[in-house]
């Protein structure tokens, strides 16, 4: 089923109002051991939230005109992702929890203003 110019439009936007880290921040988080031992890992692999930071990561270095479908259903999931997890926030300092860590694989830092 193709999407609309406005769908496409909307969960770009959406996307890149969700995602507030550079490709850089991102990749440079997702090498720390903090990003790596947190969120649900599939088997002792990868977790999932990791796995989808290296797509982060590739999505936000993809020209918009070169992104797939399923691309943007990557993208909508990640909006979902951190619109789900920001609802969940902990009380108290979150400098150093996994929630915090689990946010930044998904590309959002919720300490950035």
């Amino acid at each position: 089923m193709a999407k609309t110019q406005d769908d496409q439009d909307t969960v770009w936007h959406d996307f890149k109002d969700a995602v507030n880290m550079s490709p850089s921040e991102l990749e440079t988080w997702l090498k720390k051991d903090e990003s790596k031992e947190s969120g649900q890992h599939k088997g002792g692999g990868e977790s999932v939230g990791h796995e989808s930071g290296r797509r982060i990561v590739s999505l936000l270095r993809t020209k918009r005109a070169d992104l797939s479908d399923d691309d943007y259903a990557h993208m909508r999931k990640v909006t979902g992702y951190v619109h789900r997890h920001l609802a969940q926030k902990p009380a108290g300092d979150v400098k150093e929890t996994t929630w915090r860590y689990s946010l930044m694989n998904w590309g959002h830092d919720p300490l950035k203003g």
